[in-house]
């Protein structure tokens, strides 16, 4: 009934934009020019639509139109890349926001200067996963550092993580043997009771040696459910990452992808722009894209990635 619900949805999108093409070409037929202006604007948004729906058919994979668990973690450059994490943090919420998804930071290590150690968000809405997996490796940036009495340029690196969302638990069997469960306190900010109880949860599957974590929720059994969606997450990942090995140790062009193999550089100074190194498309508007205007990003590496 799920999948008849989201096929009913698409047909009924795909419906809308045909009616709206129909009712543009006869408003130009009217030969009207105080329509001009109307029937630009109409254009412009039918295209963005189309645009958007075409790429949004092609995302065929198996949890691509579900739900997304994004973690960010700051790599090497102190508290830079801490900073940097809190800002590529914002950059997804903002986008989230845009998009009309809804977000909720499951767990978050902040900094004792700026911006975040780590943290994870659930981003919930239709194909959140399938444009947030465009965003998997590691981002840099290169700028003047605030946190520098020189003023000197600093590069720092924050890796990002998008795993999907498995609801249907017989998915990804795991064996409550295989489980290590500790619960801690909570640390920072969520009142006494976060603070006095130990309602943060730590669950370490030992087969695999997977750690996750979740503390931002005031019950215990809220967070343990947080964190159990985390690891199914990450076991299948996990999983589909072996079976990708196995397909491309028989092809024989596996390469490893490794830590500091930046997908995206955020360059804020001498000049200004953020370059994709997969597909070497440019934006020199480098605030909007900090503020979440990600899609034409996303859009060309998906394309790119669904093509190849």
């Amino acid at each position: 009934m799920q999948q008849v619900t989201i096929l009913g949805e698409q047909i009924q999108e795909w419906d809308d934009l045909n009616r709206r093409i129909s009712d543009a070409i006869e408003l130009a037929q009217l030969n009207d020019s105080s329509l001009l202006d109307d029937i630009t604007t109409e254009v412009t948004e039918i295209e963005h639509k189309t645009t958007r729906l075409d790429l949004e058919a092609m995302l065929s994979g198996k949890h691509s139109r579900g739900n997304a668990i994004l973690t960010l973690h700051a790599g090497a450059g102190g508290v830079d890349s801490q900073d940097f994490a809190g800002m590529l943090l914002r950059m997804y919420l903002r986008w989230s926001e845009r998009r009309g998804y809804t977000t909720e930071i499951i767990d978050q290590s902040t900094s004792d200067e700026a911006g975040i150690k780590s943290a994870t968000a659930t981003i919930e809405g239709p194909y959140a996963y399938g444009y947030l997996r465009a965003e998997r490796g590691v981002h840099r940036l290169v700028r003047i550092s605030p946190f520098d009495s020189a003023n000197r340029r600093h590069t720092s690196f924050a890796m990002v993580e998008a795993l999907p969302v498995i609801n249907t638990v017989t998915e990804i069997n795991i064996n409550p043997k295989d489980l290590n469960i500790d619960t801690f306190r909570a640390q920072g900010a969520g009142g006494q009771h976060m603070q006095k109880n130990d309602t943060a949860v730590r669950i370490t599957h030992i087969p695999t040696g997977i750690v996750v974590q979740c503390q931002n929720q005031r019950s215990q059994a809220q967070n343990r459910e947080n964190a159990m969606k985390v690891l199914r997450g990450k076991l299948y990942e996990a999983l589909e990452i072996e079976r990708q090995k196995e397909l491309d140790d028989l092809r024989g062009d596996y390469v490893k992808a490794e830590w500091g193999s930046q997908i995206r550089s955020y360059i804020l100074h001498p000049y200004q722009l953020v370059k994709d190194h997969r597909t070497l498309h440019e934006i020199g508007n480098t605030q909007s894209v900090l503020d979440g205007d990600l899609d034409d990003l996303m859009e060309t590496f998906l394309r790119a990635d669904l093509q190849s």
